[in-house]
């Protein structure tokens, strides 16, 4: 079938409909790696109006569409399944509607970089906590879609936490606003939080509404080096006991270290098996007392050193190395798979260590850091596409992650969602109900089945 793509110049404007092979390349991939399908068109929208005119006209010729914003995804949402699918990409829709400090709201369409959230809000002495590794690039409505988190996750939640309100384009093309200001309502199902997370499959998000907090007065980073990954473990797990919940909590193993430093130079030690970045932020003088807690439990628990950033430049600093983690690992060859799974606390330690047993069977290097707080791991596969045999390796490491993740009563994705790349694996968590349970709920929303189809399950999954 090919579209009847003729219609769309006189939905949108005529500039603002890409069918040129070189002009739709861009939007043949996210940050996923090996994952690329061109499109059979891109539509960029600048009004919900116009993107309910877009889901009106595929919903009368069945044509599939895909929500795109900023294309950082690391699951292949916002790649198209479909070589006759259609991508709506929203990032002309990247104006902050409302900042209300009286209800600590922010009112924003989705293509609103995440960064600029949070600068809105601080101008207002207020805070946007949800941080991805990609706020200063990604899209809010890509973090919506995908319940993105980020590395203050443990102590201020994910973005689901700070969604009040969505503005949503059905498959239908009708237009549906649920949720809203008020911090209690509980008056019939809650939609809003059905379509949180969804990643494009179930609508198509064109205002959210955010809840914001009131800025901490103060904040304190320390670095902890240990020489075995169980104390680096056991140290998380007596901070969180003691009982403080640090800002962030934040780890890398020694191969993730060599790279930052080697990429940032911020002073990384190359010879210790684990670093913990914790962070706590608050009152001034619950922060001291919390950060001289901290330091005395990680050196309880074995820490060869202790450090406190000296000032504000130099927590940044630490910070900006824990987010290019990924980037410095990148460097080392030609393609990088960062994957996601998380586990209990309590089987971090195991968790890491089944990592290293698996790159070591399979003969594949491996990375990884993450969220060690939140029990969020990225081991981060170092390979390279073009080579087919490594590949194999690849592939059958990635079964055995996510075998051992769930064993051990842990999720195949922490933040990142499902899409393409883990649709492969949900049965195994989901188990045959629970995807009877989503493939009902698509199908009530989506009869047709034109957003974002082959993400998450195939039509035919859980069914008799």
């Amino acid at each position: 079938m090919n579209p009847p793509l003729d219609e769309l110049p006189r939905i949108l404007s005529p500039d603002r409909v890409l069918t040129a092979r070189e002009d739709l390349v861009p939007y043949a991939f996210d940050a996923t790696a090996a994952l690329r399908r061109v499109p059979r068109a891109v539509v960029l929208p600048a009004s919900t109006a116009e993107v309910a005119a877009v889901v009106r006209w595929a919903a009368a010729h069945r044509v599939p569409l895909v929500p795109r914003g900023s294309g950082t995804g690391l699951s292949g949402g916002s790649v198209a399944a479909d070589g006759d699918a259609v991508v709506v990409c929203l990032l002309r829709m990247n104006r902050i509607l409302e900042l209300d400090a009286r209800n600590l709201t922010l009112l924003a369409e989705p293509g609103v970089i995440t960064q600029a959230i949070d600068d809105a809000a601080a101008a207002a002495g207020l805070f946007y906590p949800p941080d991805p590794g990609s706020m200063k690039v990604s899209t809010i409505g890509g973090n919506v879609a995908n319940n993105a988190g980020g590395l203050r996750g443990l102590k201020y939640g994910v973005t689901q936490d700070y969604v009040m309100g969505v503005e949503v384009v059905t498959a239908a093309g009708d237009v549906a606003w649920l949720g809203g200001p008020c911090v209690k309502d509980v008056a019939g199902y809650s939609l809003r939080d059905l379509f949180t997370g969804s990643e494009g499959t179930l609508g198509i998000l064109t205002r959210i509404l955010l809840k914001l907090v009131p800025r901490p007065a103060a904040r304190r980073t320390l670095m902890a080096l240990f020489d075995r990954m169980e104390d680096a473990a056991a140290t998380v797990s007596a901070v969180i006991a003691a009982p403080i919940v640090p800002c962030t909590l934040e780890f890398l193993d020694r191969r993730t270290m060599q790279c930052v430093e080697a990429y940032a130079h911020v002073g990384l030690p190359s010879d210790c098996e684990a670093l913990l970045l914790m962070e706590t932020d608050g009152h001034p003088a619950v922060v001291a007392e919390e950060a001289d807690r901290m330091a005395e439990i990680a050196r309880d628990h074995g820490a060869r050193s202790v450090t406190l950033a000296r000032d504000a430049h130099h927590a940044a600093e630490l910070a900006t190395a824990r987010r290019s983690a990924f980037a410095s690992l990148a460097r080392l060859r030609p393609t990088t798979i960062l994957e996601d799974v998380t586990v209990p606390r309590s089987r971090l330690a195991e968790m890491i260590r089944a990592v290293e047993a698996i790159a070591a069977k399979h003969r594949v290097e491996i990375g990884t850091f993450g969220h060690m707080g939140d029990g969020n791991l990225h081991p981060t596969f170092l390979t390279d596409e073009r080579d087919t045999e490594e590949m194999k390796r690849v592939a059958a490491a990635l079964d055995e992650l996510f075998a051992k993740t769930l064993e051990l009563g842990g999720t195949i994705t922490g933040e990142h969602g499902v899409g393409l790349a883990k649709k492969p694996w949900l049965p195994a968590q989901a188990k045959t109900e629970g995807l009877r349970l989503m493939r009902a709920v698509k199908d009530a929303l989506d009869p047709l089945h034109i957003l974002n189809p082959g993400k998450m399950f195939d039509p035919g999954d859980a069914r008799p």
